[in-house]
């Protein structure tokens, strides 16, 4: 039987192709969003609503049955003839009400408004993120991912329950922008039960009143938002986070799962608050935390120093699955397939883009960002910000 003819992929393009000159938002197999508002959440960051195409809705179902808190979309923007591309964090969940932008009971009674849209937050600043922030027509379409990511709650090793079997109590940290993906994030906790905390750490309070309609909703959330500038929003009396910070806030820390979102600053913070925190049993407090962060590499007091592009690792083989090739790596997965003149889907090249992510197949690899080693199964990593510690197998 011949295998090299497919008419129904011939089909398929020629029907996406009629679509999309017919009217830019159709497309069977393209995902697509339409711009319908702009809500300013303050000076520093503005939400804007999309409607999503049939093709963005049937591969997130396919996919990951709908998205998570945490997670981003890519979206593609053509500006002066050139594409860029950039990833803005969700900040609501699938037919869930915004509690900032909505009217919950008109939400709920109505036919399912929200079921066809998503919103992302952005702060305007740069190029892409000005136009769409205040230039970008309404009903402008644009070309996206579906939702994607791991910073979700489903990380979390202790999200589903404590040794008492109760919900684990969820500290969200963030510094700046940081806050984008906590939005989306604590919706969803406070949503599934859990007692909540907020710590954001920035130059002037942003969003106050949107977390005050929140815990007055959730009386199991509670916020301290601190103005780095303001000593009376100060915890334990100073501006930076610290063990003191964290024990101020009257948690049961070993049972208690952190995610971390902003500069290496806070990170740095954060890593070297918990190496001073003694848990009991031996356990420690970096393997409840999880992060995103903002930049390359980040500075580990309980650790040795993360690698840059320039460091080395004990060298491993790195078998390319798909492409039937391998190469000798000590340095990140990108830069050694480099090395070997092999090339590999990228973008920031600093962890944050999320287009080098591929699925690994086999062997363990460490995050130089976190310095957290992986399992030795099957999990999507970014070749970018990891090392191989064995051999590995990507399908890639």
């Amino acid at each position: 039987m011949a295998t090299g003819y497919r008419p129904e992929w011939v089909q398929g393009a020629f029907v996406d192709f009629i679509e999309s000159r017919l009217h830019p938002f159709w497309s069977l197999s393209m995902p697509k969003i339409r711009l319908l508002a702009r809500h300013r959440l303050s000076d520093d960051l503005i939400a804007l609503r999309f409607e999503t195409n049939r093709a963005f809705r049937q591969q997130a179902l396919r996919i990951q049955e709908d998205w998570q808190g945490g997670q981003y979309l890519n979206v593609s923007v053509a500006l002066a003839g050139i594409f860029h591309q950039r990833s803005y964090s969700l900040v609501g969940l699938p037919e869930h009400p915004l509690w900032w932008i909505d009217d919950s009971t008109k939400a709920k009674t109505s036919k399912n408004p929200l079921r066809h849209t998503v919103t992302v937050a952005i702060k305007p600043q740069g190029l892409v993120s000005d136009y769409l922030t205040k230039r970008m027509p309404i009903g402008t379409t644009l070309q996206s991912s579906v939702p994607t990511g791991s910073f979700t709650l489903a990380q979390g090793s202790l999200v589903k329950e404590t040794e008492h079997n109760q919900l684990a109590p969820l500290l969200f940290i963030a510094s700046g922008s940081g806050i984008t993906p906590m939005l989306g994030l604590i919706t969803e906790a406070l949503h599934n039960g859990h007692h909540v905390i907020l710590l954001h750490y920035n130059r002037t309070i942003l969003l106050q009143s949107q977390w005050q309609q929140l815990a007055t909703a959730y009386p199991e959330f509670t916020y301290h938002l601190i103005d780095t500038a303001d000593a009376s929003t100060y915890l334990a009396g100073t501006r930076h986070l610290t063990a003191d910070s964290l024990l101020t806030l009257g948690l049961s820390l070993a049972e208690t799962q952190i995610f971390a979102c902003g500069s290496r600053a806070l990170l740095t913070s954060l890593y070297n608050a918990a190496a001073q925190i003694t848990l009991p049993d031996g356990k420690s407090l970096r393997d409840n935390i999880i992060v995103e962060n903002f930049a390359t590499n980040f500075f580990d007091a309980t650790h040795e120093p993360t690698l840059d592009k320039e460091s080395t690792a004990p060298t491993q083989t790195v078998y390319l699955r798909a492409r039937q090739r391998q190469f000798s790596s000590d340095t990140s997965l990108l830069a050694g397939a480099e090395k070997a003149g092999i090339r590999l889907t990228h973008g920031c090249r600093q962890g944050i883009c999320q287009l080098c992510r591929c699925h690994k197949i086999s062997g363990v690899v460490k995050n130089i960002q976190t310095g957290k080693l992986s399992h030795d199964g099957n999990e999507f990593i970014q070749t970018c910000i990891n090392v191989a510690v064995t051999d590995v197998v990507l399908d890639v």
